[in-house]
């Protein structure tokens, strides 16, 4: 497969996936940041500005997952091991972040014109930019979360939420803008807080999920399960003992001690290793990186 250059490095083929469908992403979202704010003004509906802001707003989470992308994509080197992946788990925090607050400044702006007693009657044209927005969203967000399980990218998955989080805000312009057509003012306003409250749920778990990968979090349990069978069954050792996983921004990490018999030569010992890790790479999802320490069967050895 080949592999582009640029002044900062080779872009990989999962740097060149998720960059596609950001961009992609970002097109869409200049569209419909024009368009809300435009019909917005027009017809002054403050509800359709406010989701005009919310796309600008996915603009912003684009260009981190680019830069994100950029940097967790870089080979591993002196300075960071491990590799970069991990820039990928910070590029995600700060887009659930962005995230939470948008939830929330829909909450308090559709509370406070609830408190005002403000009544808001945006007519039809609020209803086609807004199924606009949802069916072009809800087909990014498919698209782009598709991508993130492919590239096993933690930000990505997460713009993936925050494009639904402009459908489900413009689902509430649509709803509310039918209902206001009915004779209901607060109609608009309702929506908005529920969807507040949803897009706030979605941030708080892709925040929480990644918060845990930072602190050096064990694989999943199912990953963990797999492994364990693996290592149970795998013929030619006596045991194992000592596993120990932690996933790093998409990737898995992990090693652990197996015994194999003390007479075994060198050669025969590795070839059992590189089987094992042969069948941990094919039966998990994840990038796998492992390595595994070879201890001798003391019990025979002391015979």
């Amino acid at each position: 497969m080949k592999i582009l250059q640029t002044r900062f490095g080779p872009i990989t083929p999962r740097e060149k996936k998720i960059r596609s469908v950001t961009l992609w992403g970002a097109l869409l979202n200049v569209v419909l940041l024009i368009l809300k704010i435009v019909a917005g003004l027009l017809i002054r509906s403050s509800a359709l500005i406010a989701d005009g802001v919310h796309s600008l707003t996915d603009l912003a989470t684009d260009l981190l997952i680019l830069l994100g992308a950029r940097l967790s994509s870089r080979p591993a080197d002196e300075t960071h091991p491990f590799g970069h992946r991990k820039f990928d788990t910070i590029a995600s925090q700060l887009i659930a972040f962005i995230l939470i607050v948008v939830g929330f400044g829909f909450i308090l702006s559709a509370g406070t014109a609830i408190f005002r007693k403000e009544l808001n009657y945006p007519g039809f044209l609020v209803l086609a930019v807004a199924a606009i927005s949802v069916i072009s969203k809800e087909i990014i967000f498919h698209i782009t979360r598709k991508i993130s399980r492919i590239t096993q990218s933690a930000a990505l998955y997460a713009n993936a939420w925050h494009h639904r989080s402009d459908s489900f805000s413009s689902m509430a312009v649509l709803i509310g803008g039918a209902a206001s057509l009915s004779g209901w003012g607060y109609a608009d306003h309702m929506a908005t807080i529920i969807v507040g409250i949803m897009i706030m749920g979605v941030a708080g778990k892709i925040f929480y999920d990644n918060l845990i990968e930072l602190t050096e979090h064990s694989a999943d349990k199912k990953s963990i399960q797999t492994i364990e069978r693996i290592l149970s069954r795998a013929e030619g050792i006596y045991g194992w003992h000592a596993l120990r996983t932690r996933s790093v921004g998409g990737e898995l990490f992990l090693d652990c001690h197996v015994i194999v018999d003390p007479d075994l030569s060198v050669l025969e010992s590795h070839k059992i290793i590189e089987r094992i890790e042969e069948q941990i790479q094919s039966e998990l999802s994840k990038p796998t990186n492992i390595l595994i320490h070879i201890d001798p069967d003391e019990a025979k050895d002391k015979l």
